[in-house]
Protein backbone atom coordinates (compact mmCIF):
# COMPACT_ATOMS: atom_id res chain seq x y z
CA UNK A 1 0.00 0.00 0.00
CA UNK A 2 1.53 3.60 -0.67
CA UNK A 3 2.03 6.78 1.89
CA UNK A 4 0.22 9.42 1.84
CA UNK A 5 1.76 12.90 2.84
CA UNK A 6 0.92 15.75 2.56
CA UNK A 7 3.47 18.92 1.40
CA UNK A 8 3.13 22.12 1.88
CA UNK A 9 5.37 24.54 -0.37
CA UNK A 10 7.23 27.80 0.05
CA UNK A 11 8.06 29.23 -3.22
CA UNK A 12 10.35 32.12 -3.93
CA UNK A 13 9.07 35.27 -4.47
CA UNK A 14 7.14 35.09 -7.70
CA UNK A 15 7.58 31.63 -8.37
CA UNK A 16 4.54 30.00 -7.23
CA UNK A 17 3.09 29.64 -10.80
CA UNK A 18 5.98 28.07 -12.33
CA UNK A 19 7.00 25.73 -9.52
CA UNK A 20 2.82 24.66 -9.85
CA UNK A 21 3.44 24.02 -13.38
CA UNK A 22 6.28 22.06 -13.03
CA UNK A 23 4.90 19.82 -10.56
CA UNK A 24 1.67 19.42 -12.60
CA UNK A 25 3.75 18.39 -15.40
CA UNK A 26 5.65 15.97 -13.47
CA UNK A 27 2.32 14.00 -12.77
CA UNK A 28 3.33 13.14 -9.28
CA UNK A 29 0.35 14.41 -6.87
CA UNK A 30 -2.98 13.37 -6.56
CA UNK A 31 -4.27 17.15 -5.57
CA UNK A 32 -2.23 20.39 -5.77
CA UNK A 33 -3.69 23.71 -4.32
CA UNK A 34 -2.56 27.23 -3.57
CA UNK A 35 -2.73 28.08 0.18
CA UNK A 36 -2.40 31.24 2.50
CA UNK A 37 -0.57 32.17 5.41
CA UNK A 38 3.40 30.55 5.12
CA UNK A 39 2.71 28.34 2.97
CA UNK A 40 1.92 28.78 -0.76
CA UNK A 41 1.06 25.15 -2.23
CA UNK A 42 0.30 21.84 -0.72
CA UNK A 43 -0.16 19.32 -2.41
CA UNK A 44 -1.61 15.57 -1.19
CA UNK A 45 1.14 12.73 -2.69
CA UNK A 46 1.05 8.79 -2.57
CA UNK A 47 4.42 7.39 -2.37
CA UNK A 48 5.01 3.86 -3.54
CA UNK A 49 5.34 1.59 -0.76
CA UNK A 50 8.73 0.10 -1.47
CA UNK A 51 10.52 3.51 -2.16
CA UNK A 52 11.98 5.42 0.64
CA UNK A 53 9.78 8.85 1.42
CA UNK A 54 12.15 11.03 2.02
CA UNK A 55 14.57 10.43 -1.24
CA UNK A 56 10.78 10.12 -3.25
CA UNK A 57 10.44 13.76 -2.25
CA UNK A 58 13.91 14.80 -2.81
CA UNK A 59 14.03 13.19 -6.15
CA UNK A 60 10.80 14.06 -7.45
CA UNK A 61 9.71 17.64 -6.25
CA UNK A 62 12.75 19.28 -4.58
CA UNK A 63 14.74 20.00 -7.51
CA UNK A 64 12.26 21.91 -9.39
CA UNK A 65 13.69 25.35 -9.36
CA UNK A 66 11.92 28.04 -7.24
CA UNK A 67 10.64 25.88 -3.99
CA UNK A 68 12.58 27.71 -1.31
CA UNK A 69 10.85 25.43 1.47
CA UNK A 70 8.95 22.24 2.16
CA UNK A 71 7.10 20.96 5.16
CA UNK A 72 6.09 17.16 4.42
CA UNK A 73 3.22 15.96 6.81
CA UNK A 74 2.97 11.77 7.04
CA UNK A 75 -0.39 10.41 7.30
CA UNK A 76 -1.15 7.14 9.35
CA UNK A 77 -4.56 5.05 9.40
CA UNK A 78 -7.23 6.63 8.34
CA UNK A 79 -10.33 7.02 10.77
Amino acid sequence: MSTCVFIQIRCKPGTTYQVAEQIALREIHSELYSTSGEYDLMMKLYIPADADVGKYINDHLLDIDGIERSLTTMTFNAF
